[in-house]
Order: C-alpha cells, then structure tokens, then sequence
C-alpha cells in the first residue's frame, strides 16, 4: 500500500504527465538518457540504412483526421468506452513510478482528478515537410487496410472495416479520454481511431534510433494491428479477462501487443511481395520494433528491468513476432496467446 506522502507525489507527476508539451516531453526524454553513455546511444543508428520505401506522395486519405490546428481540449475525461494502448512517453512515465513504488501505477492514470487547463500549442514544422509527412501517412494507411480488407475475410472470417487515423498536436480528446502527444501513438476502441502526434516520428529517430519511412510505417500498421484485434474479438475478450484477474493484467497486455506486431509483420510480406520493401527496410521494421522494447526503455529510463512490470513485450520479443508474421504473411503465425499457456 503507498503511503499518503507517495500517493500525492505520485498523483502530482501523474497530473503533470496530462500536461505535457512537446517541450516537457523532451526534456523529460532528455533527462532520462543523460546517463547512457555516448556509445550507448550510437549503437541504435551507427550504419544504419535509411529504410525508405517505394512510394509516390499523392492524396491524403479519406481515413485522416487532421486535427492539428484544433488545439487541445480542457479536462480528463477518463477511459471512456476503452483504455488506450499506452505509447512510448505514457508509458516511460508510469513505468518510472511504478519502479519505484513498487505498485502498477497505470492503474491511477483512470482516476479522477481536478479539471485541467488547456495545454498550449508547440510550433509546428514547415508546412512542407508535414505535408509530405501527412501524405506519406496517408499512403501506408490506405494500403495497410486495403491489404487487411482483403486478408480478414479470407484468413480470419471477418469483413473488415476502416479504421480512422487522426492527427493532432500537443493533445486532443478521444473516446479513451484526453490524448497527449507524451503518450504516443495509440489506438483506441472506443472509436476505432489511431491517435498519432506527427513529432513522434523524429523522436523515434533521434531518441529511439529507428530512423527510415518503414519505421514510421511499422508504428502504423502496429496501431491497424490493434484495430483487426478489436474486429476479431481479441480486444475486448482480453479486456474482460484483465477486469475478471488483474493480476494478469501485464501478461495479456504483452501478449495484446506482441499480437499487434505480428500483425504489422503479416502486412510487411504483403509489402514485400510488391517490391514496396526491400531487406533494408525490413531491418528498419526490425530496429523500431526493437525500439520500444519494454527491456530497453527500463534500461534507458532507470538502468535496470524488471520483468514482471513489462505491457508490450521485451526488445528480442517485439522483433521475434514481427519477423513471424512477415515470413509466414499469415495471421496464424500470430497466435501470441497459445505460446504464453
């Protein structure tokens, strides 16, 4: 049990994490890597190749939302009609805590706290190189559910149905509640949306060094991935089985996750076979998966890992599913639940 003095700290940082600016959570980042060593850092981008993939930029896709100049929206409005997927800043944030407090602290970003205040815009990139980047999005949307419109039916006996994507800056409401740029990019059940903060993807290549187009695409499809599960069923009979035991509750998120990889991994054959993609870019899939690997970023963020407090699988797991579902290009392949009984 946390103390009164560790539940107030705790739910400060919790409240201050809701506020976070682009600038917040690059400090925070920055704080968190000081004590990596240069050659620690390095080691993710020396030699690594670019990944960039064979595409023309054209139209933005139906399936976008961009919301980036609607600015962010006061209150936390709770977890609505289903809990986000944390992303990488979430998620560093409430695993540092529950480190050290020794308690899943994920469990209090649900609770109930004073109404916030507008969180204030970040300056936006030029606007050429963001609509490149929207154009680039749109296309690896399109073509991820275009390729799942066509293998959920016929591999998993279920007609497909579009998810939407929605760009935003700095944070913006969500079926799942307040969405911030600090939590990454997520999916949400609620209403069948990915949330993604377009800075993201620098930080995944300077922070994370996972640089490359199919970088950034495997981190779309992953998000797909998590929508085909909420269409099959997986998501919500995961979610029931976390409230029935919730000391499960970190296992089946691993496994949620993995699934998800896995996913992204079956749309990359897809991608493959069309000479979209070639080995370099798959090694780029393979460094950003690697990337967000709950091992690595326990590392970078407190100098140890701990196992039992993983949500979304370890570094070589994270690589091990996606590698499985580009060499089968089955679902399967991806039945991340039977190997953990």
């Amino acid at each position: 049990m946390l103390s009164t003095r560790h539940q107030i700290f705790a739910r400060l940082v919790i409240t201050i994490f809701r506020h976070v600016t682009k600038y917040g959570r690059d400090l925070f980042l920055s704080l968190a890597t000081s004590h990596l060593s240069r050659d620690h850092v390095l080691e993710w981008t020396a030699d690594c190749p670019s990944g960039d993939m064979d595409w023309k930029p054209g139209e933005v896709s139906g399936d976008v939302e961009d919301r980036r100049d609607s600015g962010g929206v006061g209150g936390f409005s709770g977890m609505g009609l289903g809990a986000p997927h944390f992303g990488i800043g979430g998620a560093i944030v409430l695993l540092v805590l529950s480190l050290v407090f020794h308690r899943n602290l994920f469990m209090l970003f649900s609770g109930d706290s004073p109404s916030d205040q507008p969180v204030a815009a970040s300056a936006p990139a030029s606007n050429s190189d963001q609509s490149k980047e929207v154009q680039f999005v749109s296309f690896v949307l399109d073509d991820v559910q275009s390729t799942w419109q066509n293998l959920l039916p016929a591999q998993g006996g279920t007609q497909y149905r579009h998810a939407k994507l929605v760009l935003f800056r700095d944070s913006i409401e969500s079926a799942c509640g307040q969405a911030h740029s600090a939590t990454g990019p997520f999916y949400c059940p609620g209403d069948e949306k990915v949330y993604l903060d377009l800075g993201f993807f620098e930080e995944l290549k300077s922070r994370f060094g996972a640089p490359g187009e199919f970088a950034q695409a495997y981190v779309i499809a992953h998000e797909i991935g998590h929508h085909v599960q909420k269409l099959l069923g997986i998501e919500g009979k995961v979610q029931h089985m976390r409230e029935s035991n919730p000391a499960a509750a970190n296992p089946l998120s691993v496994e949620l996750e993995l699934q998800a990889d896995c996913f992204a991994g079956v749309w990359s054959k897809s991608t493959e076979q069309r000479k979209i993609i070639d080995q370099s870019d798959v090694e780029a899939g393979l460094r950003a998966a690697a990337a967000v690997g709950d091992d690595r970023l326990q590392k970078m963020t407190t100098g140890h890992v701990s196992p039992e407090s993983f949500t979304h699988g370890s570094s070589q797991q994270r690589t091990q599913w996606f590698q499985k579902g580009l060499n089968a290009g089955q679902m399967s392949a991806c039945d991340t639940f039977a190997t953990a009984r």
